[in-house]
């Protein structure tokens, strides 16, 4: 099969092994994939993965190893993490924190930047007819804006501040702004902060913003350590601080402020797959602005570049151009 695979180096392979789903998994057939900033941080160093990378996609599921035959045949995503099923943390529903966990093209599992990958059976979502594929692939990173919402009580008189105008940044901009009255989206890039005027979010420049700590909860996803010192100078005391940010640089950081004013700290990370469904089947949210380009698999390493690109959306990956028989969802 045909699969974008690391190894020291990012190459394009015709010839990598095809999977075989172990019990209670499905082999899936990947329809579209999607580059993410986690992906290019793969490329650095991030957790030392080496196979193939991505784990923002929608597939066909080809194949089941397991009594949930009426799997064959659908259109899914996948939650990415792979929990062992029997440790504590499993048993209690947290296999997204299950210390053996195996996570999609991130870590001891190979993603979806290729023709086919494997997936527990209990990680996969069926895709409503409603929802294109391009629409679908953004389906994991809208989840984890969703997490938000999870993890912290909003009111809606709260002054929210969305710190970066990347890909993660505008999608939770885009599921907050309907918790609140009063949020903004900062950024560098105009061009971008365009794109979230354009959905009814005020946006403001980083260069015109007032460190005036006047915030209740700043979400931090700008992918870069200085955000985090940034964060911190925009929120008002007691206020709540939302790291999403994964980066392989380091920084040397002061956490003082956050004792003396006495701010809570939440790590984000991956999300409730339902909602972010929902908000596209009801067309809650749109992404399909966020779409850059689109490549298909045999350009699949040039689309990586071009992701790394600062000004670039989301560039994602089409592997139907390989399926002859596939009647596809348009966007």
């Amino acid at each position: 099969m045909k699969a974008l695979v690391f190894n020291e180096k990012l190459e394009l392979v015709d010839n990598y092994k095809k999977p075989v789903p172990a019990r209670g998994e499905a082999l899936v057939k990947v329809l579209t994939a999607g580059i993410c900033n986690t992906d290019l941080e793969i490329v650095r160093g991030y957790q030392d993965f080496r196979g193939i990378p991505g784990h923002e996609f929608v597939g066909m599921v080809e194949e089941v190893n397991a009594l949930q035959q009426d799997l064959a045949g659908k259109r899914v995503v996948s939650e990415i993490n792979c929990g062992c099923s029997v440790c504590d943390f499993c048993v209690k529903g947290l296999k997204n924190h299950c210390l053996q966990r195996r996570v999609i093209g991130i870590k001891g599992k190979n993603g979806a930047l290729a023709e086919y990958l494997t997936l527990p059976v209990e990680n996969l979502f069926d895709v409503p007819d409603s929802v294109s594929d391009e629409e679908a692939v953004f389906i994991e990173p809208l989840a984890a804006a969703f997490e938000i919402l999870e993890q912290v009580h909003i009111k809606p008189n709260d002054r929210i501040a969305v710190l970066g105008d990347g890909k993660l940044g505008l999608l939770t901009a885009m599921v907050l702004q309907h918790s609140v009255s009063e949020l903004c989206l900062i950024g560098k890039h105009p061009e971008k902060l365009d794109l979230a005027g354009s959905s009814q979010i005020d946006t403001l420049l980083l260069e015109n913003l007032p460190r005036d700590n006047s915030f209740d909860l700043v979400v931090e996803a700008t992918g870069n350590p200085g955000g985090f010192e940034l964060a911190q100078e925009i929120l008002k005391p007691r206020g709540t601080l939302v790291l999403k940010s994964t980066a392989t640089e380091s920084k040397e950081l002061n956490l003082s402020s956050l004792v003396i004013n006495e701010i809570t700290l939440v790590g984000s990370r991956c999300g409730p797959f339902s909602p972010a469904i929902k908000a596209l089947e009801n067309k809650a949210v749109d992404v399909k602005p966020l779409i850059s380009s689109i490549f298909p698999a045999d350009k699949a390493l040039e689309a990586f570049k071009i992701a790394a690109e600062k000004n670039t959306f989301k560039v994602l990956v089409d592997f139907k151009g390989l399926y002859k028989d596939y009647n596809q969802h348009e966007a």
